[in-house]
């Protein structure tokens, strides 16, 4: 069970727009063009919302102000296969709480290949214990990851983990986030999955509607649909299908 405390790794933040480039594309998605700061309340936050609506690009700007690299990984690593992460992070501000993660991660499912190559890598250097995720599934590699990597206070940026992960990986997951929480660790996951979404007191952030605002879990797109589809699945196909009946 997560329990909401004030006593967070990251607390807040602040974007000071006069750094970002004049005509930059960023203000010009609504969540994030009219953000200034965001306060955090819980131990785990969820970003969620329809895709563009700057989710991840706000998740990103998180994990590289809070010192971790743009393609993933702990805050060690330091490799680049394609340059793609927006400016944002550049006029991110973090108020910080009075501890210090002893850890932490940043695990994304669109540079996973590239993380896994340098985790192979890393792993093989003196004294280190190979791991070849690239001769396991893809949802087998993020569970290594999240086995190796994830431990007590520790500080954990997650985009879109559910991509590689059936919906039991995804309640083991959901485990190992409430057992790292209980130990001191904060988590900030971007996410369309109901299952990840209902970790309890988790502090759920949308972002369609033009701006960033709370809601319950039972108000989000991602439970509202699939709660519709699974109690009253033959009229939803029937309603979506019906052009190919004519």
């Amino acid at each position: 069970m997560v329990k909401i405390n004030d006593d967070l790794l990251i607390k807040s933040l602040t974007i000071d727009w006069s750094r970002i480039s004049s005509g930059s594309y960023l203000c010009k998605i609504p969540a994030i063009g009219s953000l200034t700061d965001l306060q955090f309340s819980s131990p785990v936050t969820c970003f969620v919302g329809e895709n563009g609506t700057g989710k991840s690009t706000l998740l990103e700007a998180l994990a590289i102000s809070a010192g971790f690299n743009p393609e993933g990984g702990n805050r060690n690593y330091r490799f680049s296969t394609y340059d793609s992460h927006s400016e944002l992070h550049s006029a991110v501000k973090l108020a910080r709480g009075i501890h210090r993660p002893q850890y932490g991660y940043f695990l994304r499912a669109e540079t996973y290949y590239a993380l896994a190559i340098q985790e192979e890598y890393y792993s093989s250097q003196p004294g280190g214990n190979p791991e070849h995720l690239h001769k396991r599934s893809h949802g087998e590699g993020f569970l290594t990851i999240v086995e190796d990597h994830f431990v007590p206070n520790g500080l954990y940026f997650l985009d879109e983990p559910e991509s590689a992960l059936s919906p039991q990986s995804q309640l083991a997951l959901l485990y190992s986030i409430c057992e790292c929480v209980s130990g001191g660790s904060q988590f900030f996951i971007a996410t369309h999955s109901p299952i990840l979404l209902g970790i309890p007191n988790a502090d759920l952030l949308e972002f369609d509607g033009g701006e960033i605002h709370r809601c319950r879990y039972e108000d989000t797109e991602q439970y509202r649909v699939m709660e519709m589809f699974i109690n009253h699945r033959e009229y939803v196909l029937k309603q979506i299908l019906e052009d190919f009946e004519k």
